[in-house]
C-alpha cells in the first residue's frame, strides 16, 4: 500500500513536492499514514475511494483490491437516516469539516458504529480536490455507554417505583440521586433539604455510633423520628435507615491511583399510618384500664370516706357512753345499752366495709416524660375536646426531663384534672372554649400548668375542693366529690405540689410541681 499512497501524494500535493529533496520527510508521512492506528481513506471528489491503509482494512474486512475504485457508499447500511448523509454532503461540499457516527456494514455482513471525520483536501487555488477520511469502531465502547445508561435508568426507576423516600448522599452530604417521594418530601415538610434535616436527628441521637458505623460501613435502620409536617403542624412519624457504600472515583486524578468516595443510602418510611394505629390500640387500652383503674379507685376512695363520714358520729356515740359509764346510773341502763348495740353495729358496718375495700396493686416507679403522659390524656379526651369545639393550645418543653414516677396513677392525675377543665368549659356562657396545658423546668422542679377558660371555681371554695365529698357541681349531678382528693393524693405520693393559681382572673389555672431529682416514693399504687 506504500506504493499507493506514494503514486497518490503527487495529486495531493502537487508535482514538485517529489522533487523537493526532502524524501525522509516523505518517508516518515507516509509511514505515518500507513500505521496510524486510525482508519483512512483518500477519496475523489464522487466519493471513490483511492487510498486505504492498513487499519481501515481491519475495520472493514476489505482488503485493497477489494475496495479500491468503490464508492464509499459501498460500506454504509441502510440503517444510517438519509438525514445524516445529507447534513454530510451539504458540510463537505462547504469545504467544511463533518464529524458524526455512522452504521457502516462490515465485509462479513456485521454492522459496526464508525465515529467518522470526513475533511476536504483543497488545491492551491482552494478548490476540493479530494476528501479525506478518518473513522473508528466505536461499537464496543457505545455498547458499553448504553448499558451504563440503561442501568443508571433502570436504577432511578426502581429507586422512583419505590414507595419510600430514598437519596443518595456523597460524603459532604450533598444530595447525588434522589426519587419522587423524596422530592416531595421538600414541600411537604418545610424543613429545607430534608435528607440534611434527617442527618442532623440521626446524629444526634447516635451520637458517636454514627462515626463507628460509617467507619465500618455498617448500616443502620428502624430509627424513629416525629415531625411537625407543614399543613396545620401535623405530625408525621418517619423510620429511616441506612447503608455506607464506597464507590471508585473516575475523574482523571485517579486515573493512574486508585481513589474511592464514600456514600450513603438513606431510606425515609413515612410510618405515620402504622403509628397512628399502634396509638389507637394503645389508647384502646389505656382506656379499658383506667376505666377499670378509675372504678376500683371509685370503689376505694368512696368506702375510705364513707368510712370516715361514719366514724364522726360513731366517736360521739363512744364519748356518751363514756359518760353514762361514769355516771354509773341505773336509770339510763337501757339507753347505755341502746348505745352499745349502736356502736356495736357502727364497728361491724366498719369492719364490712374495710373487707369491702378492693386490693390496688403497687405499680413500678420508673422514668416517665410527663409531655407523653399529657399527650396520651389529649389522645384520650380527644372525642369531647373535638365535640364541643374546644380549642386545645398544647406547649409543651421540648426537652423536659423525666423523673420518677407510677404511670397510671400520673395518667389518672391528670386526666382527672382535665376532665374537669372540659367540664368547666363546656358548662362556661363564654364565647371563648380554650384549654391549654404548658410544662416546664428549672433546676429543682418540673412544672405542668393546666387551664380552662371556664367558670372556675370562687376564692371561698378554692380551699375546699381537695376535701372529701366536696364538689362544686350542681346538686343531682352524679359525682361523688373524690376525683381533687385522688389528684392531690396522687400528687403527694410524688412528694409534688398542687394549688389552684389565685392570679388566674378568668376560669381556671391549675399548677402542679414535681421534685426532679427526689427518688423516694411513699405509698405509690
Amino acid at each position: 500500500m506504500t506504493s499507493v499512497i506514494g503514486e497518490l501524494v503527487p495529486d495531493l500535493f502537487g508535482e514538485g513536492y517529489a522533487n523537493k529533496g526532502d524524501e525522509l520527510l516523505y518517508s516518515l508521512f507516509v509511514e505515518a499514514v500507513e500505521q496510524v492506528p486510525i482508519a483512512i481513506s483518500i477519496t475523489d471528489k464522487k466519493a471513490k475511494i483511492l487510498y486505504v491503509n492498513e487499519e481501515f482494512c481491519r475495520v472493514t474486512g476489505y482488503r485493497p483490491e477489494d475496495i479500491l475504485g468503490e464508492n464509499e457508499s459501498l460500506l454504509s447500511d441502510k440503517r444510517t437516516p438519509r438525514e445524516v448523509y445529507y447534513d454530510l454532503w451539504r458540510t463537505i461540499s462547504a469545504k467544511k469539516v463533518w464529524r458524526g457516527t455512522l452504521c457502516n456494514r462490515h465485509r462479513s455482513g456485521e454492522r459496526y458504529l464508525s465515529d467518522l471525520t470526513i475533511a476536504p483536501m483543497l488545491n492551491e487555488a482552494g478548490a476540493i480536490t479530494h476528501y479525506i477520511g478518518m473513522h473508528r469502531d466505536i461499537t464496543q465502547s457505545y455498547e458499553s455507554e448504553k448499558k451504563v445508561v440503561n442501568q443508571k435508568l433502570l436504577i432511578e426507576s426502581v429507586i422512583n417505583s419505590s414507595p419510600i423516600a430514598m437519596v443518595v448522599l456523597d460524603d459532604r452530604d450533598r444530595v447525588i440521586l434522589d426519587n419522587h417521594n423524596y422530592k416531595a418530601l421538600v414541600s411537604d415538610l418545610d424543613k429545607g433539604e430534608p435528607a440534611t434535616y434527617f442527618l442532623q436527628l440521626l446524629r444526634n441521637e447516635m451520637g458517636d455510633l454514627w462515626s463507628e458505623l460509617q467507619s465500618k460501613e455498617q448500616g443502620f435502620s428502624n430509627r424513629e423520628f416525629k415531625v411537625e409536617s407543614k399543613g396545620n403542624h401535623k405530625i408525621r412519624w418517619f423510620s429511616c435507615a441506612g447503608n455506607w457504600f464506597v464507590e471508585n472515583e473516575v475523574n482523571a486524578d485517579a486515573f493512574f491511583q486508585n481513589a474511592s468516595k464514600q456514600y450513603l443510602i438513606l431510606t425515609l418510611t413515612d410510618i405515620t399510618r402504622q403509628r397512628r394505629q399502634m396509638e389507637e390500640l394503645h389508647i384502646q387500652t389505656l382506656k379499658t384500664i383506667m376505666a377499670e383503674d378509675e372504678r376500683v379507685r371509685g370503689i376505694r376512695e368512696t368506702l375510705l370516706g364513707a368510712m370516715h363520714q361514719i366514724q364522726m358520729p360513731m366517736n360521739q356515740i363512744r364519748a356518751a357512753e363514756q359518760i353514762l359509764r361514769h355516771k354509773g346510773d341505773d336509770q339510763h341502763a337501757g339507753l347505755l345499752q341502746i348505745l352499745q348495740q349502736i356502736q356495736q353495729s357502727g364497728e361491724e358496718a366498719v369492719a364490712t366495709m374495710q373487707k369491702c375495700i378492693p386490693e390496688i396493686l403497687q405499680t413500678a416507679v420508673i422514668p416517665i416524660n410527663l409531655n407523653q403522659i399529657l399527650h396520651e390524656v389529649l389522645l384520650l379526651n380527644n372525642q369531647r375536646i373535638c365535640s364541643n369545639d374546644i380549642e386545645v393550645h398544647w406547649q409543651p418543653l421540648a426537652q423536659l426531663p423525666t423523673m420518677l414516677g407510677s404511670e397510671n396513677r400520673l395518667r389518672i392525675l391528670f386526666k382527672q384534672l382535665i376532665d374537669n377543665a372540659i367540664d368547666s368549659v363546656c358548662k362556661s356562657d363564654g364565647s371563648e372554649q380554650r384549654l391549654k396545658i404548658t410544662t416546664d423546668t428549672d433546676a429543682e422542679l418540673i412544672y405542668v400548668c393546666i387551664e380552662d377558660s371556664g367558670s372556675g371555681i370562687p376564692v371561698e371554695k378554692r380551699a375546699k375542693v381537695f376535701e372529701p365529698f366536696y364538689t362544686t357541681r350542681p346538686m343531682g349531678v352524679n359525682q361523688a366529690g373524690m376525683g381533687l382528693v385522688m389528684a392531690k393524693e396522687i400528687v403527694n405520693q410524688h412528694q409534688g405540689f398542687i394549688e389552684i393559681d389565685p392570679d388566674c382572673d378568668r376560669g381556671c389555672r391549675f399548677k402542679i410541681s414535681f421534685p426532679l431529682h427526689k427518688q423516694v416514693f411513699k405509698g405509690v399504687e
